[in-house]
């Protein structure tokens, strides 16, 4: 590329000129995508990352000196940098997916429901109320424990040990079959 172009594409890219991203996707834009793509290994990310690139571009093109890099130096670094970040969390974000068939939390299966729990309710009933009202916020109104304690205006340790003492008092009901008592009241 002539250096006359680029001081152009410089200049119309420090006026904020809309055509200064379209010179710069026709001189470069094979270039960066094939730089997006050596870093990502997927056609569609690098497109992803090689938009980015141009929306950062855009915004940082006040902040390009020409006496420190060239055009395309920039440009490569910028694209690059981005195709990292977006390689970075691509691969955390499926590292923090829950793997839904290999969990056994949603795979309970209709074994896993027993009778015995489905009167969860009524037999809460039979437990001191202020351990009742603690697991019926927490369990079946879905409050935190931090939302029971504002809710009921309870200390969050008091909320903490009668949740404690309230399982503790159920497990006296239903004995040890009380494994999957709070999965199933959950879904209750």
């Amino acid at each position: 590329m002539s250096t006359l172009l680029e001081k152009h594409i410089v200049e119309l890219l420090q006026e904020r000129n809309d055509k200064a991203i379209s010179l710069l996707y026709e001189h470069y834009g094979d270039t960066l995508y094939g730089v997006a793509f050596k870093v990502v290994r997927d056609s569609e990310l690098a497109q992803d990352v090689l938009q980015e690139s141009f929306v950062k571009i855009w915004k940082k093109s006040d902040s390009y000196d020409s006496s420190k890099a060239k055009l395309f130096t920039w440009l490569f670094r910028i694209t690059r940098n981005t195709a990292i970040d977006k390689l970075r969390s691509v691969n955390t974000k499926s590292d923090k997916e829950i793997q839904i068939d290999v969990s056994d939390v949603y795979n309970l299966g209709i074994d896993s429901i027993r009778p015995e729990f489905l009167d969860v309710k009524e037999n809460m009933e039979k437990i001191e109320p202020k351990y009742h009202v603690v697991l019926d916020a927490l369990f079946f109104q879905g409050m935190t424990q931090q939302e029971a304690s504002d809710e009921l205006n309870i200390p969050l340790g008091t909320i903490k040990s009668r949740l404690k003492i309230g399982l503790r008092e159920l497990k006296k009901i239903y004995g040890n079959t009380m494994i999957l008592l709070p999965l199933i009241m959950l879904i209750s």
